[in-house]
């Protein structure tokens, strides 16, 4: 089944670190563009972080200078790494990028990921 699969939340202290994984469910797939979003209760979903094919990175102000998204191709994996944590970091936090057969390059459509509690406790 063609997904996007998310790991690596968890209950973190102020100040701590975490980092999110976001892959693809099969070897015969490419991620284009990835982003980062996140949804706390009550909110609206933010984008957080995103980077391109090529590795351009983009952030919110939010989380500039703290979190790094950063991508592996040869494990169709994106990730979030997440330093000096704060309590209002607290979220779920979803991947979302178009995916791609590698051979073909033909276009699969946009997948968000199943979502990963963060909390971070003060």
């Amino acid at each position: 089944q063609v997904q996007l699969v998310e790991s690596g939340g968890g209950l973190v202290q102020a100040g701590g670190s975490l980092r999110l994984a976001c892959a693809a469910s099969e070897s015969g797939l490419v991620i284009n563009a990835m982003g980062w979003y996140r949804q706390a209760p009550g909110n609206q979903r933010e984008l957080v972080a995103t980077i391109s094919s090529g590795g351009s990175t983009n952030y919110a102000d939010s989380v500039k200078g703290r979190f790094t998204i950063s991508r592996d191709n040869a494990k169709n994996t994106v990730y979030l790494q997440m330093n000096s944590l704060k309590p209002e970091d607290t979220a779920v936090y979803y991947c979302n990028a178009d995916l791609y057969r590698r051979w073909t390059m033909s276009s699969l459509g946009n997948y968000w990921g199943q979502g990963t509690q963060v909390t971070v406790s003060s």
